[in-house]
């Protein structure tokens, strides 16, 4: 599945664009960064509630594809910048992390890659 084809199953609003309409290779939904880093996998879509910086930071050292905030989570304007000089996408959806990963799953993409 595409970014673009993301966007409009989990209803999100892009917030800070890659500018490249990655490939989402599986899914993954946790708020503890250093269980993020530990598992997390390049094409991943990453559901969080957290907003700063290391964020960014994990989401790029594992060339993730995006980062998703569940239920409208506005974040930071300092992370969106990062996210923008870091290439990373940012989206928030108006749907729970739950329905946001059952919507991927359904899709056929995996937990994990």
């Amino acid at each position: 599945m595409k970014l673009s084809e993301l966007i409009p199953l989990i209803d999100a609003t892009v917030l800070a664009d890659s500018g490249e309409d990655k490939e989402i290779e599986c899914g993954y939904t946790c708020d503890l960064l250093s269980w993020v880093m530990a598992h997390g996998a390049p094409g991943m879509a990453w559901v969080t509630v957290q907003t700063h910086l290391n964020v960014i930071a994990v989401a790029v050292l594992s060339e993730m594809a995006c980062v998703i905030l569940p239920e409208n989570i506005e974040m930071e304007e300092e992370s969106l910048n990062k996210a923008r000089s870091e290439g990373m996408t940012v989206l928030k959806s108006p749907l729970t992390a739950y329905e946001i990963c059952g919507r991927i799953y359904a899709q056929g993409i995996p937990a994990q890659a």
